[in-house]
């Protein structure tokens, strides 16, 4: 039976399988990876690969799933939020979300969602959204009604504050870097604390607002929330 690619986690094994999948992907397109070709790359059978992912669908799928897991989100079941660790889990979340988009992976199953949108029956674009952005979206906004639960963040709609801060870390750099804009990653960090603190000081409680304002007094670049 193939594995649930939504809510289960992958083995080192098959971790390192669709890794080697997406590596034949990057390389050669989506005709590139098949069963008897990541078989041979990867070095196992494909009765495991039937076994783990199932048919092809299901192997884009779980690729896709994989490739989302490297977007670290809020992962500490009962963790009561402060200040400071809100603002570490945004900055990770957004670090993160900046170097997955920007790697040659993500640009080339976006690219070729974006290719073969127009053929009948292609299903890559659909399993991005699914697999890929919703799964990311999901996590991303437990994490914002923690904050919320906690006192430290104030909205009346959660989708529409996950919106604003995923708009500010990302703005319009994936458009760009889709078109062939090479990606100054050694900028993300700047960038991905900057978005934090515009997102904080928007939807920041009192408690937040003053944190802010502290690290301001103290030079900390978390008060320079306009990007470059």
């Amino acid at each position: 039976m193939s594995i649930d690619t939504q809510t289960t986690e992958f083995t080192p094994r098959q971790s390192a399988v669709l890794a080697e999948a997406l590596r034949l992907l990057v390389e050669g397109g989506d005709k590139a990876v098949t069963t008897a070709g990541l078989a041979r790359a990867a070095n196992c059978s494909k009765e495991s690969l039937y076994k783990w992912f199932g048919d092809r669908d299901g192997l884009l799928s779980a690729m896709i799933s994989y490739q989302a897991s490297k977007v670290r989100t809020f992962e500490r079941p009962g963790e009561r939020l402060t200040v400071a660790s809100l603002t570490e889990h945004l900055d990770v979340f957004a670090r993160d979300l900046l170097e997955v988009l920007a790697g040659d992976v993500s640009l080339a199953l976006n690219r070729l969602a974006i290719g073969q949108s127009s053929r009948d029956g292609s299903k890559l674009g659909t399993l991005l959204l699914e697999r890929g952005r919703r799964q990311i979206d999901r996590r991303a906004r437990a994490l914002l009604d923690a904050g919320q639960r906690d006192g430290l963040l104030r909205f009346g709609d959660g989708e529409d504050a996950y919106r604003t801060l995923y708009g500010l870390i990302v703005s319009d750099l994936h458009v760009r870097m889709l078109l062939g804009e090479s990606p100054q990653s050694h900028k993300f960090g700047v960038r991905a604390t900057k978005a934090v603190a515009a997102f904080l000081a928007l939807y920041g409680t009192d408690r937040v607002l003053a944190g802010l304002d502290g690290a301001s007094r103290s030079g900390s670049p978390i008060n320079n929330i306009h990007h470059n």
